[in-house]
């Protein structure tokens, strides 16, 4: 008679070795299959670490805006509320009241704005929330394969000269906008929306993702469950404003949302084929306005609603629509918010 119990079996492996033998059957698949793109995110983030303190450290910073922010906020801090009395080396003050608070604390914490060095690594801090922020965007989608998010942040020598190179306020109000996408995307609308005022309140041209905002909230909510987020949004600005409207409203409003404001042709960089002169003519801003306002139009009419049915039926409260429109998903809340309208200069 044979004796002995019967071999126990080896078990399964645990889940790390699985995935790590998954990873080493499929290394050639990591930088195109979707799937990988929390991997191949995970490292370049890291990797990023390294870049940014390697440019920080070996790259010459170049002195453009941050004098001039720096002086702004001075001139607050030194009691100015005035915002036509508020100016830089590079001119007068034009930004929101939400740039003048934060810049302000950035003032303190590079000793007046002359530790440039601990400025750089504080925007090197916002570039990797920013970069985390804009992963977890791809990572939402699995559209794109992975090895372009390497061009996305690595290789790119101008996302990095504006973020720890030149210390400009788009970062900051970039940084305030992704997390309000996000924040979209989780289906949090109402915290979004006040994320995405105060993204609004450090640059005024946060303002062209609006109307792709209207739209997704108009299909979620409806008229009367969108008002009181647009409120949020107003009220947010009112508040942050209030110390600039109390001493000279129109002043404040006409510097900080300045919608005729002229721009430098030296400073352009998706309009640098043009002469000068056509970039500085008013026809050709009046012609990009209505572009724009036309693409917006077609997008409304032609995009945002079915055919068989009228625009203003965003209006209605979903429960009380005749034919009940899908829930938004991820790609559809992209589309409208993040990719329909960007800068013109």
């Amino acid at each position: 008679m044979a004796g002995g119990g019967k071999k126990k079996s080896a078990g399964p492996p645990s889940r790390v070795w699985g995935t790590l033998r998954t990873l080493w059957q499929e290394k050639h698949l990591i930088l195109f299959k979707a799937e990988y793109t929390f991997l191949v995110a995970a490292v370049l983030w890291c990797l990023e670490i390294v870049i940014n303190i390697w440019v920080i450290q070996k790259v010459a910073y170049t002195e453009i805006d941050w004098k001039a922010y720096m002086d702004e906020v001075e001139g607050v801090i030194n009691g100015t509320y005035d915002y036509t009395q508020l100016k830089g080396d590079t001119g007068p003050l034009v930004y929101p009241a939400g740039f003048v608070y934060i810049f302000t604390a950035l003032y303190y914490v590079t000793d007046h704005g002359v530790n440039i060095r601990t400025g750089q690594y504080l925007f090197a801090a916002f570039y990797l929330v920013n970069l985390l922020l804009v992963f977890r965007i791809y990572h939402r989608t699995q559209k794109v394969p992975p090895y372009v998010f390497f061009f996305v942040c690595c290789a790119s020598y101008r996302i990095h000269s504006i973020f720890v190179l030149r210390l400009f306020n788009d970062p900051v109000a970039m940084m305030l906008l992704f997390g309000a996408v996000n924040l979209f995307l989780d289906g949090r609308w109402t915290l979004g929306c006040a994320l995405y005022s105060l993204a609004v309140s450090v640059k005024m041209n946060v303002l062209l993702f609006a109307p792709g905002l209207l739209f997704v909230l108009l299909w979620e909510f409806g008229l009367l469950k969108t008002l009181p987020r647009l409120s949020l949004c107003a009220a947010i600005q009112l508040l942050l404003g209030l110390p600039f409207l109390m001493e000279n409203p129109v002043g404040y409003v006409s510097r900080a949302f300045d919608l005729g404001r002229q721009f430098l042709f030296k400073w352009t960089v998706n309009w640098r084929f043009l002469p000068e002169e056509v970039f500085l003519s008013r026809y050709f801003h009046l012609a990009l306005l209505g572009a724009h306002l036309l693409t917006l139009l077609l997008f409304a009419f032609r995009r945002w609603k079915r055919p068989e049915e009228s625009i203003m039926v965003l209006l209605k409260d979903p429960a009380k629509r005749v034919q009940p429109l899908p829930k938004l998903g991820v790609d559809h809340i992209l589309l409208s918010v993040s990719l329909l309208p960007k800068g013109l200069v």
